[in-house]
């Protein structure tokens, strides 16, 4: 399969505001079309309003995204009761209307800042990894497929490969550090019989939201599938600055032993591609994405080992 490369945050495909989302509530939940609707944040496949002080409202903003929601609201009701932080666990759903083409939900609101706006703290990687130690059980037969998650990273190399070359022209966040984690990744050893385990899916700093005290939701499912968990192992690269934090959240994601060097290999691997791929398309269009990817080569490229 022929993955797309895309080049920056993609445009969306239909004019979402606060006046659609108040006609979608009084055509399918008039007890919520009360409360004060207020424009909270816009991703690359959702956006999201405030319903309220205690929920939001997410709707896709793009056709390819529509069936990704429909992935949260039939899982997440299933996984949220086996892991140990909050979820977005859909209350009410919508249905396609004459307004707006796609399902949406209605979602508890957490409170916190997204992780990369923070300090991030050895209390946030013991809950990190232990949320994931959680996460990561053979799924069923049935799970979400996704071919840019959990697959095996060589079906992957095309695309990270023309970002590392574009990349390598505009910076100097390449070094031979970060092209040798690439080619280990790639490399290491990696059986697609093996039981394929939950997976987060999008796992970067934007959807973890965090207080001093620890990690208050783990956020955005869309990309939930099932594959090789070194997908969401990548964070360790993705979130935390200091080798002494990305430790302690590998040992607590780890179950009571330590991840082997193929599957670190490849988390690392993982951790490349999200890195580039924020970067390569942030610097086009998304500061915010620039920053977290700057900071995952910059991350990768030190020389202590996870």
């Amino acid at each position: 399969m022929t993955i797309p490369i895309i080049r920056a945050m993609p445009e969306a495909d239909i004019h979402i505001d606060e006046a659609l989302i108040l006609d979608l509530l009084k055509e399918q939940h008039p007890e919520f079309s009360v409360m004060e609707i207020e424009f909270h944040a816009s991703g690359w496949d959702n956006v999201m309003y405030r319903l309220g002080t205690d929920l939001c409202v997410r709707l896709p903003r793009r056709k390819a995204a529509a069936s990704l929601i429909s992935n949260e609201q039939q899982w997440l009701p299933f996984l949220a009761p086996q892991l140990p932080l909050p979820v977005p666990c859909p209350l009410k759903t919508g249905c396609p209307s004459g307004t707006y083409p796609w399902k949406w939900s209605i979602l508890p609101w957490f409170s916190g800042k997204s992780a990369d706006q923070t300090e991030i703290n050895t209390r946030h990687a013991s809950e990190l990894g232990a949320f994931l130690k959680a996460l990561h059980i053979p799924a069923p037969d049935n799970a979400p497929e996704n071919p840019f998650r959990g697959v095996p990273l060589h079906q992957r190399a095309q695309g990270v490969e023309e970002r590392l070359n574009r990349l390598r022209q505009k910076t100097d966040l390449v070094t031979p550090r970060i092209l040798n984690h690439w080619s280990t990744g790639v490399k290491a050893s990696y059986n697609e019989n093996w039981a394929r385990c939950w997976l987060h899916g999008d796992l970067h700093p934007q959807n973890i939201l965090v207080n001093p005290n620890g990690v208050t939701a783990v956020i955005d499912w869309g990309d939930m599938t099932s594959g090789d968990t070194a997908t969401d192992l990548a964070l360790a690269w993705m979130l935390f600055n200091q080798p002494e934090t990305r430790r302690i959240f590998l040992e607590s994601s780890s179950n009571g032993h330590s991840h082997s060097e193929a599957v670190l290999h490849r988390a690392a691997g993982w951790a490349v591609l999200f890195g580039v791929a924020l970067l390569d398309t942030g610097i086009v269009n998304n500061p915010g994405h620039e920053a977290i990817g700057r900071r995952i080569l910059k991350n990768l490229d030190q020389k202590q080992k996870a």
